[in-house]
């Protein structure tokens, strides 16, 4: 079970384990499941023995927790044998949800992730991108840019595996880089001039609100940024070589697919 809908996260998975002949399906309002009604819940969650968990917008917002309190009990009393939560490193918001899900006793992966590249191209900043100015609210930190097809790859395997793991991993994108070398890299591979520039919030705000994104969407991004972005991420995490054997993929690979795909035509 995809909880949280074909999101970006939840369509690759969706995928992935389709393309693997794994029986899944969606949770989301389009098939009667609804954060804001726990007793919509029990009845997505009969016969699933495992459920990956995406909540949106941030697992830190106020009364999250006791919605993952209440989803990890209803999961136990419907057998489900193991939960993988999407959360976001260096979000101390984020902690008490994590733990309110695991307290019913379903064995729970967390993937706390960094940054997601595609946020460039498939969320927020794919209009400033276009415009050639990241326009941010947060000093030029490094931050290690996070694929997202390397988190679906993760969260397959934590589903999947042969035993449950009741287990934190931190994961992360191979390199440290600040939003000026992001800029730089997206500057390469889509062939156009990328430039950052740290500003003030109402000025972010307009920024994102020429692109059609609601204030009530991107405050809260603001949020992040400056609560988030002031170097406590500036560190790499094995997370992708521990559950895939394999590096995680640098921002420049990302860029160049997304270049390819016009992504930013």
């Amino acid at each position: 079970m995809i909880i949280g809908g074909p999101g970006r996260t939840g369509t690759r998975i969706f995928d992935r384990l389709t393309a693997a002949g794994r029986p899944v399906r969606y949770a989301s309002r389009r098939t009667g499941f609804d954060w804001d009604s726990a007793t919509s819940w029990p009845a997505p969650l009969a016969g699933v023995t495992a459920a990956y968990v995406c909540f949106a917008p941030d697992l830190a917002f106020p009364g999250v927790p006791e919605k993952m309190r209440e989803l990890g009990r209803m999961a136990a009393a419907e057998g489900v044998e193991r939960l993988v939560l999407l959360s976001g490193r260096g979000e101390e918001g984020a902690r008490a949800s994590e733990a309110a899900l695991r307290e019913a006793g379903v064995p729970t992966t967390v993937l706390r992730c960094s940054w997601f590249q595609q946020n460039f191209s498939e969320h927020f900043l794919a209009g400033p991108v276009r415009r050639g100015r990241l326009r941010l609210p947060a000093p030029d930190v490094p931050e290690a840019f996070l694929d997202l097809e390397d988190v679906a790859d993760a969260a397959v395997v934590a589903l999947t595996s042969t035993d449950p793991e009741d287990r934190t991993y931190e994961l992360s994108g191979p390199e440290l880089l600040t939003f000026a070398d992001a800029a730089q890299v997206l500057s390469v591979a889509g062939g156009r001039s990328v430039t950052f520039e740290a500003v003030d919030v109402p000025t972010f705000l307009a920024d994102l609100a020429a692109d059609g994104v609601p204030a009530q969407e991107a405050e809260p991004l603001a949020g992040l940024f400056t609560d988030i972005l002031d170097g406590r991420n500036a560190s790499l995490a094995g997370g992708i070589q521990e559950l895939l054997g394999r590096p995680a993929s640098p921002l420049r690979e990302y860029a160049r697919r997304a270049a390819a795909a016009g992504a930013w035509a």
